[in-house]
């Protein structure tokens, strides 16, 4: 959303400036008064550690689930399984690494974190199911080489930003906050539908009280502690958690003290034509919602993402992707619920996200370690999640705010877009008759919202327009004001 007062001023001298030259104007006042972007600076150990957990905590359960679910639909035994677990985290800390601190042209250099892709876990089951150790060598196989297609096609696929004006970006911030939000009210359930516990009032209460928490710690502490008040709910919630009897220290027990994810632990990588389709395809639906995501976090961070940088977030998920098999880890892509995160906290340092990435790489190294952030409840994740994902929503009805709904027919984009992208919310089962295939793009509410918003942008704002008539009627701010942070929305600015 907005950045602070001192760099709003040049973000809005001119009306009408692209998402480079607003970029611009921020960095060169935040030289000319000897300070660096927010993005860019670095915080105090103890703050820079604290926080980067927060990001942890709340990513974890999101990275652990997809090998989770994957490993027994292959056959894998439970150690096999938590050994994938350990090796998701760990490559998951370095793809964060490369988009936070990056190298050449690889990485956005924003505060954004990566992990294991939810998108590619239906396909990989299709993969796989049941082959055990030749199934995830297929797999690791097919990953491979989408992670290395989509690398060669990110300085192409980049340039597809001219077409994500806030009329678009908008309706995907939105989505995506939406999209996760079930995620959310699964994890306050426990997490487990087919548990005869599941969605229990223990559960739920939980859950509420972890809410109730966090909106009060928001409220009621100021300064730092106010920024880490989901990590600070989290372990309040998880406390109360263990005379309630939810909380499960089993993995705590079983968890080694060290452990080293080796390379290609299940076998060589195996290729196979139909996989490395299916893995594709999947690669490009990260793509669309990388890039999505990558704007979202833009404006939140007040440094919008131009073609450079989302080139540069797109060469560091295909990379980290491509990489992950080595270390047994699957397809990375962005986590959408650190975006709200950020949104929430105010804390915009990609540093902070870095140390989040380090401590990824540790608990994949230290199994012990890992268990003790899994000690945290479901139930309690999921009343913080509904304020995180949340967050995400209210980003993006923020930027729509900004997107001239009032010209054209961007009224009509927003609600064909944003129908559509709520089909697999209100009824998952609508695509059941279509080929599976498809579902990798169908299932996903983010995909499917973003490529009909794009459609629908260009066939009003696009095709037949002269070229004096685009800028009023794409959707582009046509007044000073910028997008703003959701959880500032009281306050007069």
């Amino acid at each position: 959303m907005a950045a602070t007062p001192r760099f709003r001023k040049d973000a809005v001298a001119e009306q009408n400036t692209s998402a480079e030259q607003n970029t611009s104007a921020e960095q060169d006042l935040a030289e000319g008064a000897g300070r660096r972007h927010p993005v860019d600076e670095t915080l105090p150990p103890l703050k820079m550690f604290t926080s980067g957990l927060q990001h942890v905590a709340a990513m974890y359960a999101g990275v652990v689930a997809p090998p989770m679910i994957v490993g027994p639909a292959l056959g894998l035994t439970a150690k096999e399984t938590a050994f994938l677990m350990g090796a998701s985290l760990f490559t998951a800390g370095l793809a964060t690494l490369l988009q936070t601190l990056g190298f050449w042209r690889v990485g956005a250099r924003l505060p954004f974190v990566n992990g294991v892709s939810f998108a590619g876990v239906t396909p990989m089951i299709a993969i796989g199911k049941d082959r055990g150790h030749d199934g995830i060598a297929v797999i690791f196989g097919a990953i491979i080489v989408a992670g290395v297609l989509g690398f060669l096609l990110a300085p192409y696929f980049c340039k597809l930003v001219r077409f994500f004006p806030p009329v678009v970006t908008g309706t995907v911030i939105t989505l995506i906050g939406v999209s996760l939000l079930p995620v959310a009210f699964n994890w306050a359930q426990g997490g487990d539908a087919t548990a005869a516990d599941h969605g229990s009032t223990t559960d739920i209460a939980m859950a509420a009280v972890t809410l109730v928490i966090v909106l009060a710690l928001r409220k009621l502490l100021r300064g730092f502690l106010q920024q880490i008040a989901i990590l600070l709910g989290l372990v309040t919630g998880t406390l109360i958690a263990i005379p309630v009897g939810i909380t499960d220290f089993g993995a705590l027990g079983d968890a080694d003290l060290v452990g080293f994810p080796t390379p290609f632990h299940f076998g060589a990588p195996q290729f196979e034509i139909a996989a490395i389709v299916s893995m594709c395809i999947v690669m490009l639906v990260c793509m669309t919602e990388s890039t999505a995501d990558m704007l979202a976090l833009g404006k939140i961070v007040g440094r919008p993402a131009d073609e450079r940088t989302i080139e540069g977030g797109l060469r560091a998920d295909t990379l980290g992707s491509a990489l992950s098999p080595l270390f047994n880890g699957f397809m990375c892509s962005a986590f959408a619920q650190n975006i709200g995160l950020v949104a929430m906290t105010k804390v915009r340092s990609r540093f902070v996200v870095a140390a989040g990435g380090v401590i990824l790489v540790v608990l994949g190294l230290v199994p012990v370690a890992a268990s003790v952030i899994a000690l945290v409840p479901l139930p309690v994740l999921g009343g913080a999640g509904i304020v995180l994902f949340g967050s995400v929503a209210a980003s993006g009805i923020q930027t729509l705010a900004t997107a001239a709904l009032e010209k054209g027919e961007n009224a009509l984009i927003v609600a064909a877009a944003v129908g559509v992208g709520l089909i697999p919310i209100a009824a998952p089962d609508f695509y059941h008759a279509f080929p599976e295939d498809m579902l990798v793009v169908l299932d996903s509410g983010i995909s499917t919202g973003c490529v009909v918003a794009i459609l629908l942008n260009l066939a009003f704002n696009h095709l037949g327009r002269k070229p004096d008539d685009e800028a009023g009627t794409e959707g582009e701010p046509t007044t000073d004001e910028q997008p703003r942070d959701p959880m500032t929305l009281p306050v007069a600015h």
